[in-house]
């Protein structure tokens, strides 16, 4: 006789229901969100099935929408006229610019929704790079300088957590001391602390026009900065870092081909721990479910219990909106 038989406790879907081990929630997801200059746009990604860039109208429409469904925040990124670029990214230093309007705008139609804001330079920059290039090279300390007043922006304009996403040293020590110093002492920092160079961001850098210029005398890529995709062992000690500059949360970019380094951190780390499940990851599901080659819902579902279950306490995913509403359904 068999002592046990571990199918006892997967024969009917309430008995699943008890054994399970790891309850995906609303209360983890954070949608990510693109803003464009205008009005009454709602325009398409071509790589992100479902995406869209939303100008500030039609974006109050959307966060009051992903609110209803029950989720928390959404992290908000801007696409930025060509016109407006420079090298020094200077219109992310701009408080009546597009993404401090845009931060205003949500915060007074859903104040409970918590607003996530991105600080790097490469949406402003004209060589679209996260930090300012000299001579070839990305210069850190000019760049953190910089980081440092325009997460002080975006707190005046009323976001609540400040996402620096450049992976420059130092940054987070800079901007919590610039945070306290203007007031925001109560603003919480969620740090990009294992970002890594990663080949999965491709649809994301279309959706934004932020991918790195190549031409004579400017990287092509973000590897000088960006953490190479073979380091786990590097990933602790960023982490580490960020923690011990001010950061209240930690973050793993990519998440799906990332899970080992997320389940790593999180047996350290003793502040939450969030992921970034990209577009590139996003897309390939989206693209596959278009062909029939799988279902959509159980794979994004399943794709999300597994970076929960990893360690994630916090995912930003672009499946939220239709996440939330499956999980809602689930409780009906």
């Amino acid at each position: 006789m068999l002592p046990y038989r571990p199918r006892r406790m997967r024969r009917t879907e309430n008995l699943r229901r008890l054994n399970r081990e790891t309850r995906l929630s609303i209360d983890s997801l954070v949608a990510p969100l693109f803003v464009v200059a205008g009005e009454g746009i709602r325009q398409p990604i071509d790589a992100m099935p479902g995406q869209y860039r939303f100008s500030v109208d039609t974006l109050v429409e959307e966060a009051r929408a992903l609110h209803a469904l029950g989720i928390p925040a959404i992290a908000l990124f801007p696409a930025i006229e060509e016109a407006l670029k420079d090298p020094k990214g200077s219109a992310g230093l701009d408080p009546y610019g597009l993404f401090p309007h845009a931060i205003r705008s949500v915060k007074a139609a859903v104040p409970d929704l918590l607003v996530i804001s991105d600080v790097a330079l490469d949406p402003y920059s004209s060589d679209g790079h996260d930090g300012v290039v000299h001579h070839g090279q990305i210069d850190n300390d000019a760049s953190v300088e910089l980081l440092a007043q325009m997460a002080v922006v975006q707190a005046e304009a009323g976001a609540d957590i400040i996402a620096p996403s450049d992976m420059m040293d130092g940054r987070v020590l800079a901007i919590r001391s610039e945070l306290d110093d203007a007031g925001f002492a109560d603003r919480a920092i969620l740090a990009y602390s294992a970002k890594y160079a990663s080949a999965y961001y491709g649809p994301f850098r279309e959706a934004l026009d932020s991918a790195p210029r190549s031409r004579p005398g400017i990287p092509g890529d973000k590897k000088t900065y960006q953490m190479d995709p073979a380091n786990a062992r590097e990933a602790l000690r960023e982490v580490g870092l960020d923690v011990d500059e001010g950061a209240d949360m930690v973050m793993v970019k990519p998440a799906l081909h990332y899970l080992d380094v997320i389940h790593r951190i999180r047996e350290v780390a003793e502040v939450p721990v969030a992921a970034y499940h990209v577009s590139g990851e996003y897309a390939m599901i989206k693209a596959a479910a278009q062909r029939g080659w799988l279902d959509e819902r159980t794979a994004a579902l399943e794709t999300l219990t597994a970076i929960h279950r990893a360690g994630a306490d916090i995912i930003l995913t672009y499946f939220a909106r239709q996440a939330a509403e499956w999980l809602g359904e689930r409780k009906k």
